[in-house]
């Protein structure tokens, strides 16, 4: 019979069992004395892998990336006061990107709440709607039905982080001296015990929401009655198979962003950023009918694309993914579900001039494209392409924001075999490098990221957890001394763009990397990078490896690859 000292320790040790029941596996902790008996209990369990990470910001992302690629929540632990804050911009990233996350903030009990107590700031609801369910669990009592209530929280919590929109449940947990397992004057008579067997206090089950025979039935009729369509793929999906069969059925096109992984192979077309951004074939090429899938949005020309004259279907379990106003029509189900059903009840289309019109200019922008990165050195474009096209199978591929994920996007040819991960609910490049650990404790293949110079110095203090050498991972990062997205924006022909929008840093990323006990590798020409990124993740450990770029010269090639493309296509 477990007991405990205090009911300080009691709640602790009640919640972080029900949680593993419920089938927790990693927390992230950031040290603090608030917080000591969720730590303490943590601590004490084998079935936890604990990461103590200094900066709680980092600690949150952490979590993030756990949960990225291992599908269940992470638990982030905090004490009180403005460390609950840090955890804000992942919390909010878990809640757009439908990413399960468990945050644990210990508090003051509430006669010390805005009295001027140290460490003491209002933290019920401090993320507001970013939270799928906040929960405020009251200051831990000696009381017999106490031990059932934390259970059921606690299987509550990790049941609504996962379904049915996954996202971020904040529990946030009052302790009152003393804070280690110490006796005080009510102990804490009653066992803490949970279920026979070590099964959850509640366990929860759910299927994947299954679309209706009705909404089948229309979808095929849509489909089948319309040759000029498309199928757009965003963030957020992890079956391919089921949506590609649907299209070779169709004989549609599949627009798939990288970060969708739906561009595995036809008929997935890996130029459409190109294609896209030549008027002439833009205009011959607007679709009759586009079913959208996963969340859009890295593709500007895409979305140019779907206005709303273009007739426009989502299917989607959950969110409502509609910018610009344009659906018609929401199909509230599992995608994997809708693609599966409609693959199976697709009559074949014969052979359409359609579906040949987007091969064939796939094919030509594929060789323009492809011609100019093999001829032109080092560049941001290639790195991305480059990237994603040597790694092992079974990696991931963790894409950093800004231009990285755009070159991504519009240069990555089709491939299978990888995951390619990115925080895209938010957009944010905050929490980068943590996000990519977390990624790489829980990830049992390679995990390789990629990112901007900035992006990995926001969250260098992340890379405190590689520099214990317990992690293997390898950073390829970009460097060209500053926020090279600017460039391509309004604000480059401003004065005083540079100091403003370019932020050159300076800083000597070999320097960095072995403050952070990483490997450091410096790479002059493309050929360089495939066996640098594959002996570094045959080596195991933490490698950074730098490219170097010039933000004008990159503005220069990424219109030059623009026009190629269109001379390809016979338009100029």
């Amino acid at each position: 019979m477990k007991t405990a000292e205090n009911a300080g320790q009691a709640l602790a040790t009640v919640l972080v069992d029900e949680l593993i029941r419920s089938g927790m596996t990693h927390a992230c902790l950031g040290p603090g004395s608030r917080s000591t008996p969720i730590a303490l209990a943590l601590d004490g369990r084998p079935e936890i892998s604990l990461h103590v990470c200094v900066d709680e910001r980092s600690a949150a992302f952490m979590a993030l990336g756990l949960a990225k690629a291992g599908g269940l929540p992470a638990a982030v632990v905090t004490t009180s006061g403005t460390a609950t804050a840090n955890l804000y911009p992942a919390v909010i990233e878990a809640s757009h990107a439908q990413v399960p996350m468990i945050v644990l903030t210990a508090d003051r009990p509430p006669e010390l709440r805005d009295t001027g107590a140290g460490q003491t700031i209002d933290q019920i609801k401090i993320y507001g709607d970013a939270v799928r369910w906040f929960v405020e669990v009251g200051v831990a009592e000696a009381r017999e039905e106490s031990v059932g209530y934390w259970r059921s929280v606690a299987c509550r919590a990790f049941a609504v982080s996962r379904w049915p929109v996954a996202g971020p449940v904040h529990l946030n947990l009052a302790f009152r001296n003393p804070l280690i397992p110490v006796g005080d004057p009510a102990g804490f008579a009653y066992p803490l015990d949970g279920r026979d067997g070590g099964v959850a206090w509640t366990v929860e089950t759910h299927s994947p929401l299954a679309p209706s025979a009705e909404d089948i039935e229309r979808l095929i009729d849509q489909i089948e009655g319309t040759e000029r369509g498309v199928i757009a793929a965003g963030t957020g999906l992890h079956d391919s198979q089921p949506i590609l069969e649907a299209a070779r059925k169709a004989a549609w096109p599949v627009l798939a962003e990288a970060t969708s992984n739906v561009r595995t192979g036809p008929p997935a077309i890996s130029t459409f950023e190109a294609l896209l951004r030549s008027p002439d074939f833009a205009g011959a090429h607007r679709p009759d009918l586009v079913i959208r899938v996963g969340n859009l949005g890295t593709s500007p020309s895409l979305a140019a694309l779907l206005d709303s004259s273009v007739r426009q279907i989502s299917v989607d379990p959950s969110a409502w993914l509609d910018p610009a106003r344009a659906l018609s029509w929401m199909v509230r189900a599992d995608p994997g579900e809708v693609f599966g059903a409609l693959a199976s009840g697709l009559a074949q289309r014969p052979h359409s001039e359609w579906l040949g019109e987007w091969e064939d200019a796939e094919l030509r922008a594929r060789s323009a494209l492809d011609g100019l990165l093999d001829t032109s050195g080092i560049t941001e474009p290639g790195i991305a392409r480059d990237l994603a096209g040597c790694l092992p199978d079974g990696s991931v591929l963790y894409v950093g924001s800004s231009m990285p994920i755009r070159d991504l996007d519009w240069f990555m040819r089709t491939r299978s075999g990888i995951e390619i991960l990115a925080n895209r609910g938010a957009n944010g490049i905050d929490g980068y490098a943590s996000s990519v650990l977390g990624a790489a404790i829980s990830h049992s293949g390679p995990v390789v990221g990629l990112s901007g110079d900035l992006s990995l110095l926001h969250d260098q203090n992340g890379l405190l957890q590689a520099s214990k050498g317990s992690i293997d991972v390898v950073f390829v990062v970009v460097n060209n001394d500053g926020g090279g997205i600017f460039s391509f924006l309004p604000q480059a022909g401003q004065q005083g763009f540079e100091r403003l929008f370019g932020t050159p840093h300076g800083c000597d990323l070999s320097k960095l990397a072995g403050f952070y006990n990483c490997s450091y590798q410096l790479i002059h020409n493309p050929s360089e990078l495939a066996p640098a990124v594959l002996q570094a993740v045959g080596r195991g450990g933490a490698h950074l490896i730098e490219a170097r770029s010039d933000r004008g010269l990159n503005v220069s090639f990424h219109r030059k690859a623009w026009e190629l493309v269109e001379e390809s296509l016979g338009h100029r």
